[in-house]
């Protein structure tokens, strides 16, 4: 029997008759139906968050029981992990070793750490001023925007929906979460879990529904304080427009294009098998792929050989196979768009050098597969190399100077990552002050860290998540001035002279 998926508004779980297929992208079949949101039940959702916000509890909690709701939604996840893995990896194609082993722990990991230090990061600061016309001490106090409108991609659904509610939660708002209608169900298996840790009616409300349906509604709606969004340059540009008729608090992770440099004294093993994981993890469905990988002219022979070969060997398979390492692409139009990408590089001349195609072994037949695509002799005035592919394609490039690898990676409209590979960490970080990206890995790839802010520059977005600096998005700030003059008054008080 295929299960039914309700939305989550107003601390209850309301099915409605307008439902929506959900496909397992391994196998083509439906594994699910959801619900989708229409207007009576986006109204509803708007409406319950903002009453939760304006006259319900969670902002005035103290901060030891809001820690305590947030740390049982972290238990929720660890207590249910398997059957989330199994849920993400039937649902996106993503392969059950990486939702085992990263993406579910690392959901949890995430409610926990930010229970466990908002309140440090939510401390009042006091300035003294002290001038010639003026003493006073000013109050610097952090509050929570309001309803917060939480827009997650179907890329990493829990995961991502992970950092935006555990950090809005934490800081006092109540929240919209709208996964992708591609990927909803570990969202509302979250849902279930709100449910069972207690939350007071409203703080969190999870609808589905298709962007161009609801997304407009949500975003423009004057009674949404802010908006968090990780997802495409095209959307995000549509956000921008909706917001703008309602001026509200704006965060954006959009797309990248992210480069790898490979430095002649690079561990080449490290490197080979560190950027194999950098572009084919999650099929390269990741916005920090390193999708470009400059290799310097004394090894590239010696890389691109090794590379290849290994791209060969990447075991293809359902998503719900431990043994796979590379699971389906997230859909059939999903699979067309990088089809498309591969005939326009080697149209271009780009030398194809492994993959390209849709696999034919028997399995993979009904399920959107796509093999991993390495081409090389790429340069920088095709399109391979400029655009955003969001797929299993890697574009390798030879440069000779420090001064033009650079010039290769900071020559993209987008600045989300990098990584640069050398065994010398000195010269690794002089590079890395030279690359105009959010994210810099030395001699590794994808170090997500609680501690730490992500995210990029140009067209990559703007504002973090993660880190107390990703945290403080979550707030706004007020400054209390009082005046502190002692035996006499302001000199406000003399200004007009009665």
């Amino acid at each position: 029997m295929i299960p039914h998926y309700p939305l989550f508004i107003n601390g209850e779980f309301k099915e409605i008759q307008n439902k929506q297929d959900i496909i397992n992208p391994s196998s083509g079949k439906i594994i699910a139906k959801v619900s989708v949101a229409q207007k009576e039940e986006i109204e509803y959702a708007i409406k319950s968050a903002r009453d939760s916000f304006d006259n319900g509890p969670w902002k005035n909690l103290p901060f030891s029981e809001r820690k305590k709701y947030v740390l049982k939604i972290a238990t929720g996840i660890l207590e249910k992990a398997q059957e989330l893995a199994e849920l993400e990896s039937l649902n996106s194609g993503k392969p059950i070793k990486e939702s085992t082993f990263m993406d579910i722990p690392s959901s949890a990991a995430t409610f926990d750490y930010f229970a466990n230090n908002f309140e440090k990061f939510l401390n009042e600061e006091t300035i003294k001023i002290e001038s010639q016309i003026a003493n006073a001490e000013a109050k610097l106090i952090r509050e929570p925007w309001g309803v917060s409108v939480l827009i997650v991609p179907w890329n990493y659904p829990l995961l991502i929906a992970s950092w935006k509610v555990a950090q809005a939660l934490c800081a006092g708002n109540t929240v919209i979460l709208k996964p992708s209608s591609l990927t909803p169900l570990s969202a509302l298996e979250l849902a279930k879990i709100v449910k069972e840790a207690g939350l007071p009616a409203g703080a969190v409300n999870i609808i589905n529904g298709s962007g161009d349906a609801i997304g407009e509604v949500l975003c423009s709606d004057s009674r949404v304080d802010m908006i968090s969004f990780t997802g495409s340059n095209a959307v995000g540009k549509k956000i921008l427009e909706y917001t703008a008729k309602n001026v509200k608090k704006v965060t954006m992770e959009l797309g990248g294009k992210s480069a790898a440099i490979v430095l002649n004294d690079a561990d080449l093993e490290l490197a080979v098998n560190g950027l194999l994981c950098a572009i084919f993890l999650n099929q390269g469905q990741m916005c920090t792929a390193m999708s470009r990988i400059f290799v310097q002219d004394k090894i590239y022979d010696n890389f691109i050989n090794d590379f290849t070969q290994k791209a060969k060997r990447i075991k293809i398979g359902s998503a719900l196979n431990f043994e796979t390492q590379i699971g389906p692409l997230m859909s059939e139009s999903q699979r067309k768009k990088v089809l498309e990408y591969v005939k326009q590089g080697k149209k271009e001349g780009a030398q194809l050098l492994c993959g390209g195609d849709i696999p034919q072994q028997e399995g993979l037949k009904n399920g959107f597969f796509f093999e991993p695509t390495v081409f090389g002799e790429v340069s920088s005035d095709m399109k391979i190399f400029k655009e955003e592919i969001f797929g299993p394609v890697a574009s390798v490039a030879k440069f000779s100077s420090i001064e033009e690898a650079a010039a290769l990676a900071n020559d993209c409209v987008f600045g989300l990552a990098a990584s640069v590979w050398t065994k010398d960490t000195s010269k690794a970080q002089s590079l890395a002050k030279t690359i105009n990206a959010g994210t810099v890995w030395v001699n590794t790839y994808g170090m997500f860290f609680n501690e730490l802010p992500y995210g990029g520059f140009k067209q990559s977005g703007f504002g973090k998540e993660l880190g107390k600096e990703g945290f403080l998005e979550y707030t706004r700030i007020k400054n209390v001035v009082i005046d502190k003059t002692q035996d006499s008054k302001p000199l406000v008080n003399y200004w007009y002279g009665f």
